[in-house]
């Protein structure tokens, strides 16, 4: 991709600075610096995240501070179209992640900037981008869209209606989605921002969603977070390191698919889940560690040990089993499913408050699977029938995406789907 020519002086800047005489040089010098001198030097190599590669960034990448996520409907009906879209989405989002300005030449003064301008001068901040493609891209009502109805995975179901789900459908679904992580939100932002402009006549936002601090952490360097109930979240989290478990319950194989585009993919849940933070912080101590099921301070499993420690399901106590069968950690533990993991890379969310003055906030649910049949449909059920948080929680979204595998310089985003 070629690097954004520094943008010149507005004609206007330039004839106020000429009246000011020998001053339009220090405003000229001012000027390189606010565009061109700090926007080369702000970004640094460690602040970059790999675009191009077998799999798609923004899975097993490092899990950054903040996230924008959107979700948008195809409007057109051109094939044609969307695929130039993909191409454009692609240069930009290759830009972006290297800490450029979304475009080629230098801006034009009679029409829109080429890049909308907040993150100019800022960092890449570990910039990574993730697309997915929903079922009602592939088919709507029956009908086969952009002629890929014969492309679409078994694995790409309709999520059920889960016991206690008030799922909105607003909130939920689409043709497309996309995610953008970052260690600033203004980048984040800026990239959701960017492709949705350059979407305009081809896509139309359906939701999004803007997070804050992760719930998980995704490699070993990285430190357990808490989420909003206060408890460390992601403890047993499949790790950028792991490359079995990687391979067994997150990338799509060629002998795990019936679609061979989706080799190198894998599949993306989200889920808005609103916690119940007052009553949350009105329950005793003993209350909310028994629904979770660990030590609120250490993280450490009831039944003893640090926070990595094995929770021992078996160990009794005057009242029971110290790990309370109904505990979110007995529940969802994957020695009670099979081994099943699952990569998870959420984010808090907190959308101010509703009218009667409590704050809208909790859990925007993201992870990563190999199929949502057998690692996420069975976990959910299991959570939404027997699991003790459930007092604590509303599930409000939905929705699950084909993530297609990551690409080389020279191609673009889905070129998997739409050429094979």
């Amino acid at each position: 991709m070629g690097t954004k020519k520094s943008p010149g002086l507005s004609r206007r800047l330039l004839l106020t600075g000429a009246g000011a005489g020998g001053a339009g040089l220090a405003v000229g010098a001012l000027a390189h610096a606010a565009f061109g001198g700090e926007q080369a030097g702000a970004t640094r190599a460690t602040d970059v995240e790999p675009f191009y590669g077998e799999h798609q960034s923004g899975i097993t990448t490092a899990a950054q501070d903040r996230m924008h996520i959107v979700a948008f409907d195809v409007v057109t009906e051109d094939r044609e179209q969307l695929i130039g879209l993909l191409r454009e989405w692609t240069a930009a989002i290759a830009q972006m992640t290297a800490g450029q300005q979304v475009g080629e030449d230098a801006d034009a003064y009679d029409a829109p900037p080429q890049d909308t301008g907040e993150a100019s001068g800022l960092s890449a901040a570990n910039l990574s981008v993730t697309l997915g493609f929903g079922r009602s891209l592939f088919t709507r009502d029956g009908k086969d869209r952009f002629g890929l109805a014969g492309k679409l995975p078994a694995a790409l179901i309709d999520l059920p209606h889960f016991p206690g789900d008030m799922v909105e459908d607003a909130r939920s679904h689409g043709d497309l989605v996309v995610q953008a992580c970052a260690n600033d939100p203004q980048v984040a932002v800026h990239a959701i921002r960017n492709l949705s402009r350059l979407g305009f006549g081809t896509v139309r936002v359906r939701w999004s969603q803007i997070g804050f601090g992760r719930t998980s952490k995704t490699t070993q360097a990285q430190q357990t977070p808490r989420n909003l109930f206060g408890f460390k979240d992601g403890t047993a989290n499949i790790l950028a390191e792991d490359a079995d478990a990687l391979g067994q319950h997150v990338w799509v194989g060629q002998d795990s698919t019936d679609q061979p585009w989706m080799a190198g993919g894998t599949y993306m849940v989200t889920r808005r889940i609103r916690m119940h933070i007052e009553t949350w912080d009105r329950s005793s101590l003993r209350e909310q560690e028994n629904v979770v099921g660990r030590i609120k301070s250490s993280g450490a499993p009831l039944s003893g040990g640090e926070e990595f420690s094995a929770p021992d399901f078996t160990l009794q106590g005057s009242a029971g089993p110290l790990v309370p069968v109904d505990s979110h950690v007995a529940v969802l533990h994957p020695s009670n499913h099979g081994g099943v993991q699952i990569l998870r890379r959420g984010f808090n969310y907190t959308d101010g408050s509703d009218g009667l003055g409590r704050l809208d906030a909790g859990l925007f649910f993201i992870a990563f699977v190999i199929d949502a049949r057998t690692h996420f449909v069975p976990l959910q059920l299991a959570m939404s029938k027997n699991d003790a948080m459930n007092e604590y929680l509303r599930h409000t979204s939905s929705g699950l995406y084909a993530v297609p595998p990551g690409i080389a310089p020279g191609q673009y985003l889905g070129q998997q789907l739409f050429e094979s």
